[in-house]
């Protein structure tokens, strides 16, 4: 059996927070807005994931209103979601992510996104797609007010 997910994910900029997409440090004058680190890729990948099986969202698992995720480690949170979905039963067959930012540009690093999330899911890099596109100046990612993120992933009960 198959299931597919689908996530999204949208934190405003801010000069008071560093970058951190999947996983990685990325230096730009602006960081995201969140109660955790704010990792957009991250979070539209756990929704995705927990999407997939019908079990909620990242507010349900890792609400904004309980103080120990102040801060939170995407990627441990990931973790947390990969643990949940494997004790099912369920592998991963794919994830498929774009990311939509004016600036900076992520091409070089790009690899290392894929290899933590890799890494993290215990599972091959050849299945992690992340890409990175602009919207050419419009809306508030073109505006540079905000980064999004889109993820689509595909689970079998079958290795």
């Amino acid at each position: 059996m198959y299931r597919i997910g689908h996530g999204y994910d949208v934190h405003k900029l801010t000069q008071q927070r560093p970058l951190i997409l999947g996983g990685v440090n990325i230096p730009h004058t602006h960081g995201l807005l969140g109660h955790s680190d704010a990792d957009v890729l991250i979070h539209a990948i756990m929704d995705a994931l927990l999407g997939a099986l019908a079990l909620g969202d990242i507010g349900k698992h890792f609400p904004d209103t309980d103080a120990q995720y102040s801060g939170a480690d995407s990627m441990k949170l990931l973790g947390h979601v990969y643990k949940l979905i494997s004790d099912m039963g369920w592998h991963i067959g794919n994830i498929d992510a774009t990311i939509i930012a004016q600036a900076p540009k992520l091409a070089p690093y790009i690899e290392q996104m894929r290899q933590n999330i890799a890494d993290t899911l215990c599972c091959e890099i050849s299945v992690i797609s992340i890409k990175a596109t602009t919207e050419e100046h419009l809306g508030f990612t073109g505006e540079k007010l905000g980064i999004s993120a889109h993820a689509v992933c595909i689970l079998s009960d079958t290795l």
